[in-house]
């Protein structure tokens, strides 16, 4: 692994450990040549996925994407990293467990705007805000109640 301070392939490993939903492992790692300590996580990957967009342009799945946009909506919210990942870990399985290879980009993003809804109903919003492209402050009033008349 290459060391993000100063570019050296020569690093070695301290300290592994399991995540708690067991998809990933936390790796503690330490460069030789300068010194620096830096973590890794290593994820299973069953199969590359192809993201099909509402344009049909294809785009290699990059779970990094959905890691931001749930950050984006959780900001300033307070809730536990532990169940945001989770949500993440459970997003990522669903979609690689789905068998398809190409998964259209409105499967991923209704996928992502349930999770925040059991996470976090402001971060709901705001996620839906954007993915449902509201246009004017109506827009919110109408899906806030919406959303209310389906519970």
């Amino acid at each position: 692994m290459r060391c993000p301070f100063c570019g050296t392939d020569d690093t070695q490993v301290k300290d592994s450990r399991g995540s708690e939903d067991g998809a990933s492992i936390r790796r503690r790692r330490l460069c030789s040549s300068c010194g620096s300590r830096f973590t890794t996580f290593e994820r299973i990957q069953i199969r590359e996925l192809i993201v099909v967009k509402r344009n049909g342009k294809k785009d290699i799945f990059d779970r990094e994407k959905i890691v931001k946009s749930m950050e984006i909506a959780l900001r300033k919210r307070k809730v536990d990293n532990d169940v945001v990942e989770r949500a993440q870990n459970g997003i990522v399985r669903q979609l690689e467990s789905s068998g398809e290879v190409e998964i259209e980009s409105d499967l991923i993003g209704e996928l992502v705007m349930n999770a925040l809804g059991q996470i976090d109903h402001v971060a709901y919003i705001r996620y839906a805000s954007v993915y449902r492209n509201f246009r004017e402050a109506s827009d919110f009033g109408k899906f806030v109640k919406d959303q209310i008349e389906d519970n």
